[in-house]
């Protein structure tokens, strides 16, 4: 019998900002802006760093389409069958 087991992860990339600031803007005040979001900077780079495994468990075939729905709410009215296609086969 076959198993499902759901393994969540993180991407880690690396994204680099130019930023040209007059004299009085500290570094500190750009990494907050940068860290909190609030701005709309061109990315001047990107590398992908990896992936990391943060989680893994095992679900039962019944689970599967209730966490479906929870993780991709926008997806809900799709059928059964269409939401089992999400799953990678390793054989």
């Amino acid at each position: 019998m076959k198993k499902l087991y759901m393994i969540d992860c993180i991407a880690i990339h690396k994204i680099s900002y130019c930023v040209e600031v007059d004299e009085i803007t500290q570094l500190g005040e750009i990494t907050r802006i940068i860290n909190e979001g609030d701005h709309e900077l061109e990315e001047f780079s990107q590398e992908f760093l990896g992936e990391k495994v943060v989680s893994n468990y095992h679900i039962f075939n019944d689970e599967y389409v209730k966490i479906f729905d929870k993780d991709n709410e926008y997806l809900k009215d799709w059928n059964t069958e269409k939401k089992l296609e999400f799953i990678n086969k390793i054989n």
